[in-house]
C-alpha cells in the first residue's frame, strides 16, 4: 500500500475514534430523526410520553388507552418528572431535545466504562444504527441502556450511592432497570450500597408527588403494575411487533401461541446465574464486562415486551462482548458479530427485500443472533480464565 494512503487511512481512523466526532454524529442522528418524524407527523410515541406529565398534574389515569394516541403509556409515574421539561416545550423542539437527552445519557454510560477510549468509541459506533432505529420511535430505551451501564460503572468505581441511584431510577421508570442489581457482588461496600438503594428508591418513588398528590401517585403505581400484566398477556401474539424474544421465536416457529414464558425464564435465569459460581473471576475486569454484556442481552431476549427499538439495549451488550474478546479477528467471532449486525441491527432496513423483512419479523428472528451470542457469553464465562484478558482502562 502507498505510504501516503496508509497515513491517510490511519488519520481518518483516528478522527473517527475521537470522542468529539462520535458526539457530533450522535447529535446529528438525534436532530435528524426528531426533525424527520416531526415533519412527517409520525411522533405518536412522543405524544404518549409528553402527556404522561400532563395527565399526572391533571390527576388523569396514566395507563388508559386514550384514543388520540392510539396506544397507552407503560412507564412508571417517575417518568412524568423526567419528561416534564420536554412536555412544556413546543412539540418540534421538545422531541428533538428529548432525543438529544437520550443519546447524551447513552454516551455518558458508554464513556463511563473502565476501558480504553478507543474501545469505548468502537462500542459507540457499533451501537449507532440501533440508536437511530430507537430515535425514530423516541424510545427511552436509549437512555435506559446508558442508565444500566452507569449503574455498573459507578459500582466498579466504588461510588455505591450513584450506582444505587441509577438502578432505582431505571427501575421506577421502566422495570428493566432492576437488572443493575446483577452487579451487586462486585462491590465490597454492600451495606452502603443497600442503604443507598433503599434511600434512592424511597426518594424517587415520592418525587412525582411534588407535581401531583401522594394518593394519585400511589394509585398510579398500582395501575402501572396492572398495565404491565395486561401488556404481557397481549404481547404473546404470532403477528405483533412485540415478543421479539426467545419465547417469541419459539411461539412463532412452532405456531403455538399458548406456549408459556415460565420455562424459558427459569432456564434463562439458571444459565444467567451460573457464572456467579466462579467467585475467583470476580476481580477480573473482563469477567465483569462479560457479565454486563450478558445482563444487557438477557434483559431483552427474555422479555415478551421486546420490540425492534428495544434492541439498542441488547446490541450494546453485543458491542461490549465483541471488544472484550482476546482476539476479535478470529473467524468465528467475526462471523457471529456480522450475523448480529445483519440480522439484528440491519434487518429492518431497506437492504433486505420486504418479504425477507416480513419473514424475519413474523418469526422474531431479530432475537436469534443475540441469543446465540448470549449463550456464547455464558459458555466463555464458565470456561475461560479472564486473568489473561488484557483490558486496558486508559
Amino acid at each position: 500500500m502507498n505510504p501516503a494512503k496508509n497515513i491517510n487511512i490511519k488519520s481518518i481512523g483516528a478522527f473517527l475514534l475521537k470522542k468529539e466526532c462520535i458526539a457530533i454524529v450522535y447529535l446529528l442522528l438525534a436532530i435528524i430523526a426528531g426533525c424527520k418524524q416531526y415533519v412527517h407527523h409520525t411522533f405518536n410515541n412522543y405524544l404518549i410520553f409528553k402527556y404522561v406529565y400532563w395527565h399526572t398534574i391533571d390527576f388523569q389515569n396514566l395507563y388508559n388507552n386514550y384514543p388520540e394516541y392510539l396506544d397507552s403509556n407503560h412507564y412508571g409515574p417517575l417518568f412524568s418528572v423526567f419528561i416534564a421539561p420536554f412536555a412544556l416545550l413546543p412539540d418540534g423542539l421538545g422531541m428533538v431535545l428529548w432525543n438529544v437527552a437520550n443519546i447524551s445519557i447513552l454516551l455518558w454510560g458508554i464513556y463511563s466504562l473502565p476501558i480504553s477510549l478507543n474501545k469505548r468509541a468502537v462500542i459507540a459506533w457499533i451501537c449507532a444504527h440501533e440508536t437511530l432505529t430507537a430515535l425514530f420511535s423516541f424510545q427511552f430505551n436509549i437512555a435506559l441502556t446508558g442508565v444500566i451501564i452507569l449503574s455498573f460503572s459507578y459500582l466498579l468505581k466504588k461510588k455505591e450511592i450513584q450506582s444505587a441511584f441509577f438502578i432505582a431510577f431505571g427501575t421506577l421508570v421502566k422495570l428493566y432497570g432492576i437488572v443493575g442489581l446483577a452487579f451487586f457482588f462486585f462491590t465490597k461496600n454492600k451495606v452502603k450500597f443497600i442503604i443507598s438503594g433503599i434511600i434512592a428508591f424511597t426518594v424517587l418513588f415520592a418525587i412525582p408527588m411534588a407535581i401531583s398528590s401522594p394518593a394519585f401517585i400511589i394509585q398510579s403505581y398500582g395501575d402501572w403494575y396492572n398495565s404491565l400484566v395486561h401488556k404481557n398477556d397481549l404481547n404473546a401474539s404470532l403477528t405483533s411487533f412485540q415478543d421479539i424474544s426467545v419465547m417469541g421465536m419459539a411461539r412463532r416457529i412452532s405456531g403455538n401461541i399458548n406456549m408459556p414464558n415460565g420455562p424459558f425464564l427459569l432456564g434463562g435465569l439458571l444459565l444467567f446465574a451460573l457464572p456467579y459460581l466462579r467467585i475467583k473471576q470476580y476481580r477480573n475486569l473482563a469477567f465483569r464486562l462479560m457479565l454486563l454484556a450478558s445482563t444487557l442481552i438477557f434483559t431483552v431476549i427474555f422479555s415478551s415486551g421486546s420490540e425492534s427499538p428495544t434492541y439498542i439495549i441488547a446490541f450494546a451488550g453485543v458491542a461490549i462482548w465483541f471488544i472484550v474478546q482476546q482476539n476479535p479477528k478470529q473467524p468465528w467471532v467475526i462471523a457471529l458479530f456480522v450475523f448480529a449486525l445483519l440480522l439484528t441491527s440491519l434487518s429492518p432496513t431497506d437492504i433486505f427485500p420486504k418479504p425477507v423483512k416480513e419473514f424475519i419479523r413474523l418469526y422474531s428472528l431479530k432475537a436469534l443472533p443475540c441469543t446465540i451470542i448470549w449463550l456464547t457469553i455464558i459458555y466463555q464465562m464458565m470456561k475461560q480464565d479472564f486473568e489473561s484478558y488484557l483490558i486496558s482502562d486508559k
